[in-house]
């Protein structure tokens, strides 16, 4: 079975509503074995095309992963990304932005990352976070030292939003091509994924008290992504 990639894809124009996007789909495999042995050959031909793409050098690749806790961006990225030459791919990872960090406009800490021609970059989490935790808790803001003037709620996020569009229509006319991508994760998966990083040894380092208290905002959260999805899903980077 062919996935077809334009069922999950968010349009131009359209409005998204996450409710009425599923959090769980039927399997495109048959069992652990055949998913084992198509997971193996999509690797294969990932690493093919990988090969082409740094000898071209010509274009660069960024892939974008976002998600709330527990949805698995670490455990994708490992799994698709496994066959994959190193010496062409880097992964970055975005947590919460650096005294350094602060001092410049939101866009800065992740431009720096952006990959070469010829490379692959991927981000855990992005730029993005300015538009989905930081519209969840504004008073972040206040650790931006925008003058006050800059963080009006009823300007700043359409800002926010014309920046990143702006900013990806900027990287697709130089070459670079974006691939955003959302885990969409129920709250009740999100809460058994939590409860099983306690049981397992080998995940409890992932379980932390400040990704219980996000859950009191779940459905802030999922206004943002919806927000965010209907301002910056654009023709060249949806």
């Amino acid at each position: 079975m062919k996935i077809q990639s334009k069922d999950f894809r968010v349009g131009a124009d359209s409005k998204v509503k996450l409710k009425d996007w599923p959090t769980d789909v039927k399997p495109f495999y048959e069992s652990k074995k055949d998913y084992q042995k198509l997971l193996q050959e999509h690797v294969d031909e990932l690493s093919s095309l990988q090969r082409l793409h740094y000898a071209s050098n010509h274009y660069a690749l960024l892939l974008i992963f976002q998600a709330m806790d527990a949805a698995g961006k670490d455990g994708a990225i490992r799994h698709v990304m496994s066959g994959v030459n190193p010496q062409g791919c880097q992964v970055f990872s975005f947590k919460q932005p650096s005294a350094e960090e602060l001092e410049h406009d939101f866009l800065w800490r992740t431009t720096c990352h952006l990959p070469e021609r010829g490379h692959i970059g991927i981000f855990n989490r992005s730029y993005y976070e300015e538009v989905l935790i930081v519209k969840v808790h504004p008073e972040i803001l206040l650790k931006q030292r925008l003058a006050k003037e800059l963080c009006d709620e009823k300007t700043i996020w359409k800002e926010r939003y014309r920046s990143i569009t702006d900013f990806e229509t900027h990287l697709y006319c130089n070459g670079t091509r974006i691939v955003k991508i959302f885990l969409h994760i129920s709250e009740d998966e999100q809460r058994k994924r939590f409860l099983a990083r306690i049981d397992d040894a080998d995940k409890n380092w992932k379980f932390s008290l400040s990704d219980v208290h996000e859950r009191k905002y779940w459905k802030q959260y999922m206004q943002a992504y919806e927000d965010c999805f209907n301002a910056t899903s654009s023709e060249s980077a949806p």
